[in-house]
């Protein structure tokens, strides 16, 4: 279920039509052209009486829309080498996993799989997090993390584990290559015997003791889309410019490293 005019606009915009829409009898700003969109596109739309979005909704200020969309994730197989997947294990909070998403698909990232005890990616905070983003990513739900992660394997792809300590500076890691990115869970990080190809880390200058899952995936990705442009002539720094390794960030509330050297831009 999607709450608000905005998220199920960004839906009908992204060609996902609802299996019935709701609309509230207050109505609201932009209400009344969103439900002639959705009616004109063929989805079967109703008039709540007064009141009773206050009892379905599941937000504290009841939306003046609701719809009902149909489950979008795929299987693994639908998945091909090439481009950044970004996968979550055991990230437990819905609001991370709504911002990992958003912020996968603002980065440009090919996919999100969902993996381990993580949220379901249709909890109703998870989907208002994601801003919309939900309906524009592939979305690969897999319960078993090592199946998971040998299929990405087999597709091609590096499997990269944002570590609390140890791993390679972000900013010296290739990422032009087809790259997995593996988050953990927000307090105790990835789990044990997960079969990688390598660990990344965030150096961090600060005494902040994490960064939230959030963060450290829009830092990583960033920098991902950053190498992966077509710079102006001379503009690019490659993997080997950068900074060497130091301290690591962590998979899901990122603990800090080492401070950064003095030689570090």
């Amino acid at each position: 279920m999607a709450e608000g005019v905005e998220l199920v606009r960004t839906a009908l915009g992204a060609g996902a039509l609802p299996e019935s829409l709701y609309v509230a009898a207050e109505g609201g700003h932009g209400v009344e052209e969103l439900a002639a969109a959705a009616e004109a596109a063929g989805v079967r739309v109703f008039e709540l009486a007064p009141g009773v979005t206050a009892k379905v909704a599941d937000t504290v200020t009841p939306q003046p829309v609701l719809a009902v969309f149909a489950m979008l994730d795929r299987g693994l197989d639908s998945l091909s080498g090439g481009g950044l997947v970004v996968v979550m294990d055991d990230v437990r909070d819905p609001g991370n996993a709504g911002t990992v998403l958003r912020t996968a698909d603002a980065a440009g990232a090919d996919a999100v799989v969902w993996c381990g005890g993580t949220v379901d990616p249709y909890n109703p905070k998870t989907v208002r997090s994601s801003a919309g983003s939900l309906f524009h990513v592939p979305v690969v739900v897999e319960a078993d993390t090592g199946r998971a992660l040998a299929a990405l394997a087999d597709l091609g792809y590096r499997r990269l584990g944002a570590v609390v300590r140890g791993g390679e500076d972000y900013a010296a890691v290739d990422w032009d290559r087809p790259t997995a990115l593996v988050l953990g869970n927000e307090a105790a990080g990835l789990g044990e015997g997960l079969d990688l190809d390598g660990t990344v880390g965030i150096p961090m200058a600060g005494r902040a003791e994490s960064l939230n899952v959030g963060m450290a995936c829009a830092v990583l990705c960033f920098e991902a889309l950053r190498q992966r442009r077509t710079p102006a002539e001379g503009q690019r720094r490659t993997p080997a410019e950068g900074p060497g390794p130091t301290g690591a960030e962590g998979a899901g509330d990122v603990p800090g490293g080492s401070p950064p050297r003095s030689t570090m831009p």
